[in-house]
């Protein structure tokens, strides 16, 4: 009894012992941590049937990879080619992708399955990127490749959810009435690239999908065409795209939680800064019913008038005076309080005098832009752009231009190949056959300084 008491007490006396080790952080049982993080994509180790089989007669494919594997949101991200009436059921255990192919297929074609960024590792999410098996219904796998990019007409951009349709015996109707042969995706970098085709010839579409139906069923959606059919056949030159959407979208408001309706009726207090070649603005907080100009004036700072006159802009909120300010000239507008009133006849509490001084020309840039290749038949319009906003446009009528009084900052520069000439951008029409008007984005910004004469040379 002794003995058995001695070694209970040994085995208690070791337990508490590792445990306080265990827990100084001296010894812990468990994975290595610490050294690389993997970053080797899923590795396929075996394809049954095998990749590029032909004469396949089957309904089920499975992968074997290297590594324990997970496919993700298949509906999304894996695309069949020629495009399938049922999706596949796609499912993953372990280190095996089966894929169940419910459709009857078609005799003598080649089919690729692409999964996108659907398969990765499961402990470090690796992307094995743009797999794509391939198998053939016939004795031979079809070869025939076919590639090109998608811009944004309106910006000259990318937008990576854009898919790319190609359609065989069709007409022009097809795209908006029954899905696709063949589909693809673009990349980051704009381009998209089919392979595995057979040679043919094909209308060629490209489409962002706001419904996941295939087809191009909503002028708010992104689409884009090719003004004639593409033979594709051993060498077959690259197209380019130009998106659009007929119609802008109506986003809904956001709901924000109600606020008491202020009663009185007020103004937001301008900038004291007036910038040279705008407009001196005062914005009130409701739309305006009553509106006496001759109550509202601009003076110098003795009170001399100045003879302009303002004006109400179409909201019936915003009240400007369209001036030739005088750089560092101190300013007074001289508000009556009974000039304006609202819709219930309320009007300001009292009258204000609102003091500005308008900006010196040395608070501006001078920018000098000198263009090689622009293509002065198109009409073009150069756009400044801050972010999606566009701050400023003009029209280029020669290989130089230049503009005084430019306010400083950093600008994005786009040119807009106006084909109408009416000095802004118009999207396309497919029932017309007419395509968008097209713009240019430049790679690099232009940096504008105050007091500086900023020059550049433009080679398109």
């Amino acid at each position: 009894m002794k003995i058995k008491h001695l070694l209970y007490t040994a085995a208690a006396f070791f337990f508490i012992y590792f445990l306080t080790i265990g827990g100084s952080g001296c010894a812990q049982i468990g994975a290595p941590v610490g050294g690389p993080r993997d970053s080797i994509a899923p590795k396929l180790v075996s394809a049954f049937p095998k990749q590029n089989t032909t004469n396949f007669t089957g309904n089920k494919i499975t992968l074997n990879f290297d590594e324990y594997v997970e496919v993700a949101d298949a509906q999304k991200n894996v695309l069949v080619s020629p495009y399938p009436k049922t999706t596949p059921f796609v499912n993953y255990k372990f280190k095996t992708v089966t894929i169940k192919l419910k459709d009857t297929l078609k005799p003598n074609t080649t089919y690729s399955i692409n999964f996108g960024d659907a398969i990765k590792d499961v402990n470090e999410g690796n992307l094995f990127r743009d797999f794509t098996y391939v198998f053939s219904t016939g004795n031979f796998i079809d070869s025939a490749t076919f590639n090109g990019n998608v811009q944004l007409a309106e910006t000259g951009g990318i937008d990576t959810t854009i898919i790319v349709l190609l359609y065989r015996n069709a007409n022009d109707s097809s795209v908006q009435k029954t899905k696709p042969d063949y589909v693809a995706r673009i990349r980051g970098d704009g381009r998209f690239k089919f392979v595995n085709l057979p040679e043919d010839t094909y209308k060629v579409y490209a489409l962002k999908d706001g419904d996941y139906s295939k087809t191009y069923n909503a002028k708010t959606e992104l689409f884009a065409f090719t003004n004639k059919d593409i033979r594709v056949a051993s060498k077959t030159d690259s197209v380019t795209l130009y998106a659009y959407a007929e119609m802008k979208e109506n986003k809904l408001p956001v709901t924000t939680p109600k606020t008491p309706v202020d009663k009185k009726l007020k103004y937001a207090p301008p900038s004291n800064q007036q910038e040279l070649l705008g407009t001196y603005d005062i914005v009130f907080n409701k739309p305006l019913k009553k509106f006496d100009a001759a109550k509202i004036r601009l003076t110098d700072t003795s009170y001399n008038t100045i003879a302009v006159t303002p004006t109400l802009d179409s909201t019936h909120k915003k009240v400007s005076f369209a001036a030739k300010w005088a750089e560092s000239e101190p300013y007074r507008i001289i508000l009556d309080k009974d000039a304006v009133t609202d819709s219930a006849d309320v009007g300001l509490v009292r009258s204000d005098t609102l003091k500005f001084f308008a900006k010196k020309e040395s608070d501006y840039g001078n920018v000098v832009l000198r263009f090689t290749n622009l293509d002065l038949a198109k009409h073009p319009v150069i756009q400044f752009t801050s972010g999606d906003e566009v701050k400023e446009s003009y029209p280029l009528t020669s290989l130089e231009w230049n503009k005084k009084l430019f306010s400083p900052g950093e600008y994005g520069i786009r040119i807009l190949y106006d084909d109408n000439n009416n000095g802004k951008w118009d999207p396309g029409n497919y029932a017309k056959k007419l395509q968008p008007e097209k713009v240019i984005t430049l790679s690099e910004k232009l940096s504008i300084r105050a007091n500086w004469d900023n020059e550049r040379d433009i080679k398109l």
